[in-house]
């Protein structure tokens, strides 16, 4: 009588289909994987990738013309062209409506089916939200190239700090939309809906935008939006961004990158524990 010995691996009787002991790929793969994922996505929607890359050049060049004559007010003389001024701010600006888009797409994500799929399958909830806050460093770091080579060729932006100036400017304002895309991951998770996210978006940048010095120095303001424009977290990193793109520092320069800096991962921090949290409550 022959027997016959099945070298089928053992189906784990918890889960059927599933063998016994498998318990998917690694952390590392599973980020790599569904950062490539949203990035395949990005570039394979080329009406994205178009008004994705057109909104920060209409910015600037809404802004660099309708402030433009104000670079002979005090304490912007001193940069030249308002352009100069200007940019180095709007690197920031920008990445905060970019990392508006992060909790956008999350939600879109969770409504249609795509979170639950990821759900049923062996792969750490975190993973997913680690993947999507990369995935839109690199979105960020495409933007924010496409914005200086515009600046410096139809602008006129010609900066003092030179090129190792422009990359820490670039490099300040990334790690400043990589920790705000988790404030926006956050708030994604708590409002559950699209129509929601957008409006508590606008609602918290605006006031962070335009009560700081990224268009106009504090002290032409009124003495109450001046006091908010020196405590708000994001006239830190526009000091920084420009004292390193221009060599003109508007307040200590260590101070200021260390304060823009030690803000930003604060805000990811926190930003990731709740939106974790959140995620695993409502996924």
């Amino acid at each position: 009588m022959t027997t016959t010995i099945s070298t089928a691996p053992a189906v784990d009787q918890d889960k059927p289909g599933r063998p016994s002991g498998w318990h998917g790929s690694s952390f590392v793969t599973q980020v790599w994987v569904l950062t490539a994922r949203s990035m395949n996505a990005f570039w394979r929607d080329p009406r994205m990738l178009f008004f994705s890359l057109l909104q920060p050049l209409v910015m600037l060049l809404l802004f660099s013309q309708v402030f433009g004559g104000l670079s002979k007010l005090g304490g912007l003389d001193q940069y030249g062209d308002y352009i100069n001024y200007l940019l180095p701010s709007t690197l920031v600006t920008t990445t905060m409506t970019a990392a508006m888009s992060s909790g956008v797409g999350l939600l879109t994500e969770m409504s249609n089916g795509v979170i639950a799929r990821f759900r049923s399958m062996p792969i750490s909830l975190f993973s997913v939200l680690l993947a999507r806050s990369l995935s839109d460093i690199v979105r960020m770091g495409i933007q924010l190239l496409v914005m200086l080579v515009a600046a410096a060729l139809l602008f006129g932006f010609r900066p003092a700090g030179g090129v190792m100036g422009v990359v820490g400017a670039l490099a300040v304002s990334l790690v400043v939309g990589w920790g705000l895309s988790w404030l926006f991951l956050a708030i994604a998770t708590w409002v559950k809906k699209p129509e929601t996210m957008q409006a508590v978006a606008f609602l918290t940048m605006f006031p962070l935008m335009f009560a700081s010095s990224a268009y106009m120095p504090p002290s032409t303001m009124p003495s109450w939006v001046q006091a908010v424009a020196t405590v708000n977290p994001l006239s830190y990193a526009v000091y920084a961004s420009r004292g390193l793109a221009t060599t003109i520092w508007e307040s200590p320069a260590v101070q200021t990158l260390t304060a823009s800096l030690a803000i930003s991962l604060v805000i990811a921090a926190v930003g990731g524990w709740i939106a974790t949290r959140n995620f695993r409550r409502t996924t």
